[in-house]
């Protein structure tokens, strides 16, 4: 069995809070149109892994909780949508070009903890987020998230 692996994911608080995930329990994570974090999704996540929930464009930005991979990657299904904004009509269903996962609801912080907050620890100085802050989908290693909840949780 793989060993379970962590992820920070970004959602803008105005689009699908925590709140709405809580209440949704389980979503499709779609619309991701950037290689990198789809290649992430694509080959890297597995259904089990812990995903910090981070809220950008948010006064302050920050994680607000965690959530679960809750399936294996599939097509994103607005790609094949001429309606969506995700629509890509370069992609077709028999090689498509863009992937996703459901994430599932785990938990809400008590507070939020905000970027300067995670800039600032000393243990999280090498995470992605603080030095490549615009993936929408990223790494994160087991520390940085036993930190980063612990400051959520207290």
């Amino acid at each position: 069995m793989a060993k379970k692996r962590y992820w920070l994911v970004k959602s803008e608080e105005d689009v699908y809070p925590i709140d709405t995930l809580e209440a949704d329990e389980t979503t499709p994570w779609d619309g991701v149109r950037n290689y990198e974090a789809r290649n992430l999704m694509r080959d890297e996540m597995k259904k089990g892994d812990l995903v910090l929930y981070y809220h950008s464009n948010a006064n302050p930005p920050g994680v607000v909780g965690v959530a679960r991979v809750a399936s294996s990657p599939y097509p994103d299904p607005l790609q094949f949508d001429p309606e969506s904004r995700y629509h890509d009509p370069k992609s077709s269903e028999e090689d498509p070009r863009w992937i996703l996962v459901d994430l599932a609801f785990e938990e809400k912080f008590h507070r939020k903890v905000s970027l300067q907050e995670i800039k600032e620890h000393p243990e999280l100085q090498d995470m992605v987020l603080v030095n490549r802050m615009r993936l929408s989908v990223q790494p994160v290693r087991e520390k940085e998230f036993e930190v980063i909840v612990g400051m959520g949780c207290r």
